[in-house]
């Protein structure tokens, strides 16, 4: 009776350390889309110092090994969306079209550069930041589809009461995040601006940093 019941015993101990197994780790990304809105919740405000209306998204949830890659600036095509101004503040809207056939990611702040007339290079200093004149932007990384478009704004000084080292630049070089290739294009009727000095706001989807 005693081996019979020890043996139940052990049954049961054995039943009740079986295996077991974990789901894998998934990551959410907004993509651009144009079908419905949704919404993504924003880091605090970051500012740093280097040498760049609601979205309109939908989410996926993909694991890393399905995530597509980083989008290069061979991907997109960089144009100038417009500007505006304001005491002595001016905006400047550039969008980045993936040109590609395949989706990529990105996340993050630009690289820039002003161009001259003659697209020499001029005394460029961007302020990469979350928070500035014209409003609040998030860090968001990006999937951006084929034929979709993300943005970023520039803030520069126009300082029409002390023009000292002004100048106007006629076009912009831009690296993408995830790159060290340039991209470029022409602003048209040049901005005006002072010392280099520029904020860069990071990637956003659609034209949505130009807060015209």
């Amino acid at each position: 009776m005693r081996v019979a019941t020890a043996a139940v015993l052990c049954a049961l101990l054995l039943a009740a350390c079986g295996s077991s197994s974990s789901p894998k780790t998934t990551a959410t990304v907004p993509v651009i889309s144009t079908s419905s809105p949704g919404t993504s919740t924003a880091p605090p405000a970051t500012t740093t110092t280097g040498t760049t209306s609601t979205p309109t998204v939908t989410t996926t949830t993909t694991s890393p090994a399905e995530a597509p890659p980083p989008c290069l600036s061979a991907d997109f095509v960089l144009t100038f969306i417009g500007r505006e101004g304001a005491t002595g503040h001016g905006e400047l809207g550039f969008a980045l079209r993936n040109k590609s056939g395949h989706q990529c990611r990105t996340y993050g702040y630009p690289g820039i550069l002003f161009l001259g007339k003659a697209g020499q290079a001029l005394p460029t200093t961007p302020t990469h930041t979350t928070v500035d004149f014209f409003g609040t932007t998030t860090k968001t990384e990006l999937v951006v589809l084929p034929g979709a478009s993300v943005s970023f704004r520039l803030g520069v000084n126009h300082g029409a009461a002390n023009p000292a080292g002004c100048t106007t630049a006629y076009g912009l070089q831009v690296i993408a995040p995830d790159d060290t290739h340039t991209t470029r294009t022409t602003i048209r009727q040049g901005a005006y601006e002072c010392g280099g000095q520029a904020t860069v706001s990071p990637l956003q989807p659609a034209d949505t940093a130009f807060t015209h």
